[in-house]
């Protein structure tokens, strides 16, 4: 008995904790509205997976090396975790600047996308037709949370969840990360097959891998390929906070891979396929998969906060050539050349300074712009990190601690929806393109009014911008509910709409 404990130690410990988690959410849950809410434990998928690979489907995971080129075993292994996702778009709720949309996002669509936005033979009177685009996605529990692209959902009005054996479910969206291109979908089901996160960071150039999806429409088609290059940034991903360190593959990957899993040949899951290198919209030898290790973060912060919660460090930053090797006398050109500091940011704050070469932070090595800031996007806002850099021919460390891009804290799903119901409001960050428009760095916009204190004692409507709360500046939905929360007696709101940036409307109410 005693060996058997110390054998499954780690798979008790992680169901132990677990069922304290679940019994601490079921006990909130049950105390009366009035009671403070406490903020959410953090969930890890990588626990939640381990649950279940701990009891009743462990035998689906086996981890057993494999011959390099037999893949049949991995292939059976996620065949059955890969979906096909279907969704469907209803004109009137289209509202996308064609100039502004990325090549592989058309070649998602197909060759119908210029028609998809604006169909000119289209009677103005007559409800527009419907279109369906359709992409890949990963099962990663077993109670049908999915992984996928952004772009595969991106303002659909209905999304469908075609499971390998043509079983068909209703998908809803719990979170996206524009800047990873990636989506949390959720349908309901139970015991389902799914797919082990593995360990992107340990993937090495010239592994074999698969990669699993629906391309042009196919039921679940596997190919093969090696892993061609690591942290490659390839500007696909249109969002001022992007973070591209992409794994380069020769697997052929076609539209409809989107979404799809990259796994190696244990069959765990290494990379999210997204996008493809090609002058015709399909595969011309090269495809570009988001590593696992970036997804975790994503994945965990969706399911804890409800959106990702990232840090950043503060520098602009380039790649080392010879020529800054040589004048900075370097010994390599590895590692990230700091160009300059942002202002208020956590590295200027804490000593990284201009012509800093960054070469590690924690125990990871920075070879280039793309890995720095792959690692720096898997912290939260206030995580602290040992810095590692070259300064005038010297190494040394710093203690960094991390701020978010607006330098605010983390705020919980539970506190930001009590807040916001309480107001009856939900929110959202202005988008670059907008806060370009109206000449401010924050602000949030109204995304919908149901009852509560603004549509009770306001005249706000869907739309309206709040710039500012009790005279000061809103950064971002964090700090616009990190204020609320700290707020007694009255609120006075100042704002603007976006058809009418000029014109400032003010908006006070009392606290209940």
């Amino acid at each position: 008995m005693f060996n058997f404990i110390q054998q499954n130690k780690r798979e008790i410990i992680v169901v132990v904790k677990l069922f304290i988690i679940s019994f601490f959410i079921q006990s909130c849950k049950a105390q009366k509205k009035e009671t403070v809410v406490l903020e959410k434990p953090e969930v890890s998928i990588e626990d939640i997976q381990q649950v279940s690979v701990s009891s009743k489907l462990k035998e689906n995971f086996n981890s057993t090396s494999l011959n390099a080129l037999d893949f049949r075993v991995p292939a059976k292994k996620v065949m059955p975790g890969v979906v096909h996702i279907i969704s469907t778009y209803k004109g009137k709720s289209i509202s996308v600047d064609r100039l502004e949309i990325p090549d592989f996002f058309k070649d998602f669509f197909g060759d119908d996308f210029e028609h998809f936005f604006d169909n000119p033979n289209q009677n103005p009177n007559q409800n527009p037709r419907s279109r369906m685009g359709s992409g890949s996605g990963i099962i990663i529990t077993d109670d049908g949370y999915v992984l996928t692209n952004n772009h595969v959902i991106k303002n659909a009005d209905e999304i469908e969840i075609v499971l390998n054996d043509n079983q068909s479910f209703k998908g809803k969206v719990v979170g996206t990360d524009s800047a990873t291109d990636l989506a949390l979908l959720k349908f309901e089901a139970e015991n389902l097959k799914f797919i082990l996160l593995g360990d992107s960071d340990s993937l090495e150039v010239g592994e074999w891998v698969l990669a699993v999806g629906n391309p042009f429409n196919l039921s679940t088609t596997v190919t093969a390929g090696i892993v061609s290059a690591k942290a490659r940034n390839i500007n696909i991903i249109r969002d001022h906070a992007s973070i591209e360190s992409f794994i380069q593959t020769d697997a052929a990957v076609n539209p409809g891979n989107s979404g799809g899993a990259l796994v190696n040949l244990k069959g765990e899951l290494i990379g999210i396929n997204t996008a493809i290198a090609s002058p015709t919209g399909a595969y011309a030898g090269y495809s570009f998969a988001i590593p696992v290790n970036i997804a975790k973060k994503v994945i965990d912060d969706l399911l804890n906060y409800g959106e990702v919660q990232r840090a950043y460090l503060g520098v602009y930053m380039r790649n080392l050539n010879s020529d800054l090797m040589e004048e900075l006398d370097l010994k390599s050109t590895q590692g990230v050349y700091v160009d300059s500091i942002v202002e208020h940011s956590a590295a200027e704050e804490f000593g990284v300074r201009k012509k800093d070469v960054i070469i590690k932070v924690d125990k990871e090595k920075i070879e280039s712009s793309p890995r720095l800031q792959e690692v720096i996007g898997r912290y939260h806002p206030g995580d602290t990190v040992t810095i590692g850099l070259i300064r005038k021919g010297e190494e040394r460390t710093i203690e960094v601690i991390l701020k978010g891009s607006s330098f605010e804290g983390v705020v919980s799903k539970e506190k930001r929806e009590k807040v916001l119901n309480s107001l009856g409001i939900t929110v959202e960050n202005l988008s670059e393109k907008e806060r370009v428009k109206v000449k401010i760095e924050g602000g949030v916009k109204v995304t919908n009014i149901f009852p509560g204190l603004v549509k009770k004692y306001t005249e706000i409507k869907k739309g309206f911008v709040i710039s500012k709360l009790n005279n000061e500046v809103i950064k971002s939905v964090n700090h616009f509910v990190d204020i609320l929360e700290n707020t007694k007696g009255g609120v006075l709101l100042e704002g603007f709409y976006l058809e009418d940036f000029n014109e400032v409307h003010y908006y006070a109410f009392g606290l209940e």
